[in-house]
């Protein structure tokens, strides 16, 4: 089921589509004014200030018998077309359980399927009374994973231990690569057509072992196949504006590279609004801030967890971009770690164009007019970056996959 390469796109051809790239909602000065009910049109995305009304007005169906007595409004009843089932694999853990409950708050979701090992029973239980559409399902073990992922459309795998003090992201390959093995074998049985967002780390050689594994099972499209590296975005966007003052909305910083240490390359000089500058000293202090943001955080949590917050509202962000694209949106631009032909790397994270099918563009121009500081980073990433890859296919191919 191999896909056929997928396109690149300029940076003019972007900004020529109004591109909405993982923005939050500008708020308003105007006076607070209240409007009705039955009224979408103010329903934005917590994530990338996209307009979302649109699956709810074009569903809203009003119920016409409702009497309106004096002195009392009834709100008119409506349904939601939400059509796209989402399978979180590792949702009782620290990380799935706040990225279940964000993916829990879109109106595109019908069915929200909860696997784990363990306790997984009682965070279905909590989400399913949160008054949003989608149906939350429990799954418990290996014996109802199959069932957990059957017809799902979009998997994401946040399933392994998080790191510790002093813990790399290579510490946790042992652990963590043998269950994404296992799941990714599950997902390919049972919904190979899905978007599969991994973000068990090390994403730099989870990403690969997954790749490997849908290719043993004969389903591998590389157009589905995403790492999750949203974080990096996320943070790049947050530090900049601080850093510059600015408006959190008006920053986009492309990063590219890997999920890992130095293999994280912001690309400050692609950060927009254009007319922003940079010291080469901010230069190297929010690259190395972004970078270690990681390690900022476990540090900060002093032995009592990882990035699990910030994580799963990265994970949640792009989820919700995967939905609009199989939705038909034609405007979804997400940086992700894919396989890729855009250097001599053979998996490279990117801005990439997402549409039904999955990987529906790389953004070439990024990579193009790059500073020398860039360039030299871009460089010095590179056997690390390999390295990474390059363990995760030597796991998958050494270990059997099961039939």
């Amino acid at each position: 089921m191999a896909a056929t390469s997928a396109a690149n796109v300029s940076l003019g051809s972007i900004a020529s589509t109004n591109v909405k790239v993982g923005m939050i909602p500008k708020m308003k000065s105007s006076n607070l004014q209240m409007k009705p009910a039955h009224d979408f049109g103010s329903i934005k995305s917590s994530f990338l200030g996209i307009d979302n009304a649109f699956p709810l007005r074009q569903s809203s169906v009003r119920n016409k018998s409702a009497k309106q007595d004096a002195g009392s409004v009834t709100s008119p009843q409506f349904k939601v077309s939400a059509s796209y089932k989402v399978a979180v694999l590792g949702a009782a853990g620290g990380i799935g359980q706040p990225l279940s409950l964000l993916v829990k708050m879109s109106p595109l979701v019908s069915k929200l399927h909860l696997y784990d090992i363990a306790n997984v029973n009682g965070v279905a239980a909590d989400l399913s009374h949160c008054n949003t559409p989608s149906e939350v399902v429990p799954f418990t073990g290996p014996e109802q994973l199959a069932d957990a992922l059957r017809d799902v459309d979009v998997v994401v795998i946040p399933a392994g231990v998080p790191r510790k003090p002093g813990m790399t992201r290579d510490d946790l390959f042992n652990i963590n690569a043998g269950i994404v093995k296992a799941l990714v074998e599950a997902v390919a049985d049972n919904c190979p057509d899905a978007f599969i967002h991994i973000i068990s780390n090390p994403v730099n050689s989870t990403v690969p072992i997954a790749a490997e594994v849908l290719k043993q099972k004969g389903v591998y499209d590389p157009k589905k196949l995403f790492g999750v590296t949203t974080l990096d975005v996320v943070r790049a966007n947050t530090f900049v504006a601080q850093r510059k003052n600015l408006t959190l909305i008006d920053v986009d910083v492309p990063v590219i590279g890997g999920h890992a240490g130095i293999t994280i390359l912001p690309l400050l000089s692609k950060t927009r609004p254009s007319v922003v500058s940079f010291t080469d000293k901010e230069i190297d202090e929010l690259t190395k801030r972004i970078q270690n943001a990681g390690t900022e955080v476990v540090e900060a949590k002093a032995g009592a967890g990882s990035a699990t917050l910030s994580m799963a509202y990265a994970a949640a962000r792009f989820v919700e971009s995967s939905l609009r694209a199989l939705d038909g949106d034609s405007d979804v631009y997400e940086c992700s770690f894919v396989q890729s032909e855009l250097t001599d790397l053979p998996f490279f994270a990117s801005r990439i164009k997402l549409g039904r099918n999955g990987v529906e563009a790389f953004v070439k121009s990024d990579l193009n007019g790059l500073t020398d500081y860039e360039a030299e980073a871009l460089e010095a990433l590179k056997p690390e970056l390999k390295a990474s890859i390059e363990k995760g296919v030597a796991f998958a191919n050494k270990q059997p996959v099961n039939a």
